[in-house]
């Protein structure tokens, strides 16, 4: 079954769907996204999804495109029409399509909507997570805005090629003291030799991940500490675990950092059974 894409207003084929060369995503970069896990037939964390790119767009003064329940319900056809039960739908919106002029284009100029969906195999994933990730560290050098979504994500792209490169699945970025701030698509996590979460703060430097708000709820559920401070690349190292969170990989344990085991190499029990239980305690409607 061919797949199909939502564009500004059309449902398409996705092998034909395009947006114009003016476009300000493509020219500038101009725009933010959103993804939200498709897990079982929900849209996991909806509501926080949404609520986030509604932030997004109020920081770069993006209107909405359509209202949010005419959203919500492009995303459910476009999850129905790809038959997807299991995997994820992507929303994108830019500023528009306009001359190209770093100055915002003319007041009226309508933001453009993407929106696709594509399946996952939930088998494949849980035999990554049994196996756990091996990440990278690399310097910080992105811009100070990373709290917005945007598309603007070249120095992501870049570290991940680096985290590939060097056999790993992902990189963290580190600022000059040594402090870890994130994945280039995640949040970074340890836990302590006392068994106690730890994650840096998301009020600066880092995204507001949802999977991580999320998370604090699963590790209450279960009896979990987290506390919310900034851990060093040394730290994690000698962690007791590592992982990764976000909504293309819900919880992945990190088995390496920097070529270096974390503890004895493999998944810890702690993360996995976060990643068990976080279906359950996330919010979800039906797709």
């Amino acid at each position: 079954m061919p797949r199909i894409a939502y564009v500004n207003g059309r449902y398409v084929a996705h092998s034909d769907a395009s947006v114009h060369i003016e476009d300000r995503g493509y020219q500038f970069a101009d725009g933010v996204y959103e993804v939200c896990e498709v897990a079982r037939g929900f849209i996991v964390d909806s509501v926080g999804h949404l609520d986030r790119l509604d932030r997004s767009l109020s920081e770069l003064r993006i209107d909405w495109p359509v209202n949010r329940a005419v959203l919500v319900h492009v995303m459910r056809e476009v999850i129905r029409r790809n038959r997807v039960h299991n995997g994820m739908v992507y929303l994108q919106v830019t500023r528009g399509v306009a001359p190209r002029d770093h100055v915002f284009p003319a007041n009226g100029t309508r933001p453009a909507l993407v929106v696709t969906a594509k399946r996952t195999d939930p088998v494949a994933a849980a035999k990554k997570a049994g196996a756990g990730l091996k990440v990278i560290t690399v310097p910080e050098n992105r811009w100070e805005r990373v709290d917005i979504k945007s598309v603007g994500l070249l120095p992501n792209v870049l570290a991940r090629q680096q985290a590939k490169e060097a056999g790993a699945q992902e990189a963290w970025f580190v600022d000059p003291d040594g402090t870890v701030k994130e994945g280039a698509a995640t949040n970074a996590w340890i836990v302590t030799r006392d068994g106690v979460l730890v994650t840096r703060p998301a009020d600066h430097g880092i995204l507001r991940g949802i999977t991580r708000a999320t998370l604090f709820k699963v590790a209450e559920k279960l009896g979990l500490t987290v506390e919310e401070r900034g851990f060093t690349v040394a730290e994690a190292k000698a962690a007791r675990e590592a992982f990764i969170t976000a909504a293309t990989t819900v919880i992945m344990p990190i088995v390496a950092i920097d070529g270096q085991p974390v503890a004895n190499g493999h998944p810890g029990s702690v993360a996995l059974s976060l990643r068990e239980a976080f279906f359950d305690v996330a919010e979800k409607i039906q797709a």
